[in-house]
């Protein structure tokens, strides 16, 4: 399993006869073949090797 963030629209098929719709923006946890494909396809990105570093600055109560 892999958490990813769509960046565009993706639609997964796991079979042939099925056809599972993520739309962009969507940060969803799916079968790591689901992230490896919309991955590759630029439509997703890791969501956990993507986020912004923090700096420390913006911390409650500054």
């Amino acid at each position: 399993m892999a958490r990813v963030r769509f960046i565009a629209d993706f639609d997964y098929k796991p079979l042939p006869s099925i056809t599972i719709a993520y739309r962009a923006g969507m940060v969803c946890v799916v079968k790591r073949e689901c992230a490896d494909q919309a991955i590759a396809a630029g439509k997703a990105v890791d969501f956990f090797r993507n986020r912004e570093p923090v700096d420390g600055n913006n911390e409650i109560g500054r």
